[in-house]
């Protein structure tokens, strides 16, 4: 009965649902975690898990309520209040129904809690993990498409290639800037490809271009390794024993410690919502560059041929530094805070939940602002096609796939759909999946094969 009745009092979440896709991924984590052993679970109620997960039976699960220790006691509770055939349920064949009804659909029958089972079911880091692994995997092609859309832009700007020189970053060698700064050459004029607006603008280019352009590689070069530490640490608490207290069988011993605390991914995540947002950062900066005639090289203002009766990107761009200013508010670390809870017990915690779900915020609106500079890169291309200049191979087939989408914009129109299709071309990964062959042949012909694999993992 106390099994149960853990189950049952700790089911105290509140706001919207977290998605289907989300639970599906709570529960896989979980089930990889009581699969380990150390948590004193029947394999009778393991398998339980197992079939709902298999058959798609998810319960509603509330995205608040969770302070990340001990574990996501509230999300994990909610899952477990479905399989005892109490709440609601949803699954594809039956909608949301009630949770018996559901399972008996299925040809499941409820869980049958014995000792310490319920307590082994939702004491656990899974919804900050769950969350956290889909914050770092997006995140992750992000990157390497915010390169992509910044290589576009440097051309458009007039930038110059010189600045991401092997031997300049080499001299500084932090992985991430070195990696950003190959794949700038990759895609820019080169010997492998040329690029004629680079060549017929040669003359016009700065000694020294601003910073946003220059110092692409040292800003989005953290946040690649930014990524690659959060990677780390997600990856080693998506396959830990987060339990409490720990059976260790070989010892026939049952002892009390803090798996369950969640600071280890609230910390990374914090980080990675921080790193991430730096080329939102940077990003709207180079917006402002493409969209003010007074920055952007001989450009049209606003990148419209007819000003004054068109606005062009003008508003565009404060939707980007609208988004720019709510991530610097998002950015805010969770985990610095904490709240004694459980009558003094629980006297720290790690906020890890909202560190998570934060990370994800901060994560789309990069992707959007991401959108806007791809749409703006691509649309002052057009003005120098109307010249009759082409750029490189690469960034003349992003254009390409921008173009199979979103026509140039040639007078005002509404815009939000076209913000829209570009981000769904990054979340997609549509830009990256359209460089990559380029990128891996100019590593190819540059002899650096041996690069590959840890570029396009």
């Amino acid at each position: 009965q106390l099994q149960v009745n853990l189950i049952r009092s700790h089911s105290s979440g509140i706001g919207d649902y977290l998605s289907t896709k989300h639970v599906r991924m709570l529960m896989a984590l979980r089930i990889n975690i009581l699969a380990k052993g150390f948590s004193g679970i029947s394999a009778e109620s393991l398998e339980c898990v197992v079939n709902a997960f298999n058959k798609s039976c998810l319960p509603l699960v509330p995205e608040q309520g969770t302070v990340g220790a001990s574990g996501d006691l509230a999300p994990l509770s909610h899952i477990m209040l479905g399989l005892l055939g109490e709440g609601k349920m949803w699954s594809p064949s039956t909608g949301l129904d009630d949770a018996k009804i559901v399972l008996e659909k299925h040809g499941l029958k409820p869980l049958s809690l014995k000792p310490k089972e319920g307590l082994a079911l939702i004491n656990g880091t899974q919804m900050i993990t769950a969350l956290g692994a889909e914050a770092v995997e997006r995140a992750k092609y992000l990157a390497i498409q915010a390169d992509i859309i910044a290589a576009l832009t440097v051309e458009v700007l007039k930038g110059n290639v010189a600045q991401f020189d092997p031997d300049i970053h080499g001299a500084r060698p932090h992985s991430g800037q070195i990696e950003v700064a190959g794949r700038m050459r990759s895609l820019l004029n080169s010997d492998i490809f040329e690029s004629k607006c680079y060549e017929a603008n040669r003359i016009d280019r700065k000694v020294q271009d601003p910073y946003t352009l220059r110092c692409i590689p040292q800003v989005h070069g953290i946040v690649v390794d930014t990524i690659n530490f959060s990677k780390t640490i997600i990856t080693t608490e998506m396959n830990s024993a987060t339990d409490n207290p720990m059976v260790l069988k070989d010892r026939h011993e049952l002892i009390s410690g803090g798996n369950f605390h969640g600071e280890y991914p609230a910390k990374a995540l914090d980080y990675l919502a921080i790193g991430v947002h730096e080329l939102a950062n940077i990003s709207e900066r180079r917006i402002e560059r493409l969209v003010n005639c007074a920055y952007s090289e001989g450009l049209p203002s606003f990148l419209v041929q007819e000003g004054g009766i068109n606005s062009g990107f003008m508003i565009a761009h404060c939707t980007a530094a609208a988004l720019t200013s709510e991530n610097k508010v998002l950015c805010h670390p969770s985990s610095c805070d904490t709240i004694s809870t459980s009558g003094g017990t629980e006297d720290h915690v790690s906020m890890g939940g909202w560190s998570a779900r934060k990370a994800l915020k901060v994560i789309n609106n990069v992707e959007n602002i991401l959108a806007i500079e791809l749409l703006a890169g691509c649309q002052a291309l057009e003005f120098f096609h109307a010249n009759g200049y082409t750029t490189t191979e690469p960034l003349e087939a992003i254009y390409n796939v921008v173009r199979k989408y979103i026509k140039p914009w040639q007078k005002d129109r509404y815009m939000s759909p076209d913000i829209e299709l570009a981000a769904n071309l990054i979340q997609t990964n549509k830009i990256y999946n359209t460089a990559k062959p380029f990128m891996m042949k100019y590593y190819q012909a540059k002899n650096m094969g041996h690069k590959l694999s840890s570029l396009f993992e």
